[in-house]
């Protein structure tokens, strides 16, 4: 397990770097200065009334509070509580905090805190339908079971994102939330949390589609081991 003050103190000097990247992927137009100012709690919407600023800046509040949960569900990994039990009890939580800005600024409706999607849905650009929303809870206990039963924490990061992301339990923030999963699990092997670069969206989105349609997770897990390896070697306020 590593130090935990160390572990938590490089974690928010990267946090600008992981969000935009993360938010990018999403298709969010966010810049780290946006997200920084987010935040500090600096973002003026007075001085952003555009529509579009609005939905950027909701999703960048909703990543950064998102995040504060996730710190917490990190903070109880790191004083040596399972970390699928930790997932279990604060998935929704991160959720919550993803979308409650957005609500409260009137994009979503109050509705859409509800939990696991109660719809069909459909990936963007994608071969891959996930399963229908009445299969949701029995195989999100699946995935619970998989992660309990999977020792190594790496195969715990890599088939926990695929897998969530592949059942797809909520209407939208699945990526996000997936990524969230996939750093928790690494976290508690002593890895580095890990960034998946926006400009790297391509070669990821390929690796999901084959393991989704075509069953091989093979280019999937040679990918998140690409991006530890280049988060490792992050400097933080740098561009790379």
């Amino acid at each position: 397990m590593p130090d935990q003050a160390k572990y938590l103190d490089r974690l928010k000097a990267i946090y600008a770097h992981d969000a935009y990247h993360s938010l990018s992927i999403e298709g969010y137009q966010v810049t780290p200065e946006l997200i920084q100012r987010i935040a500090d709690g600096k973002w003026d919407p007075d001085a952003n009334p555009d529509d579009n600023a609005q939905v950027n800046a909701m999703a960048a509040k909703g990543y950064s509070a998102a995040f504060s949960v996730v710190l917490g569900s990190l903070g109880d990994v790191f004083r040596n509580q399972r970390p699928r039990l930790v997932f279990d009890r604060d998935l929704q939580a991160w959720y919550r905090a993803l979308f409650s800005p957005s609500v409260q600024a009137g994009i979503l409706p109050a509705s859409a805190l509800a939990g696991f999607r109660e719809r069909r849905v459909f990936i963007r650009g994608s071969d891959h339908v996930p399963p229908s929303y009445e299969a949701v809870p029995e195989l999100m206990e699946t995935l619970s079971k998989l992660l309990r039963e999977e020792e190594s924490p790496a195969v715990r990061a890599v088939l926990g994102h695929f897998v969530f992301v592949f059942i797809h339990p909520y209407a939208d923030g699945n990526g996000r939330i997936g990524r969230f999963l996939m750093n928790l699990m690494l976290a508690s092997g002593g890895y580095d949390w890990t960034v998946i670069r926006v400009d790297r969206r391509k070669a990821y989105m390929a690796a999901l589609e084959r393991a989704s349609v075509h069953g091989d997770i093979s280019d999937f897990t040679r990918f998140i081991a690409e991006e530890m390896e280049a988060s490792k070697r992050y400097v933080p306020g740098s561009s790379k």
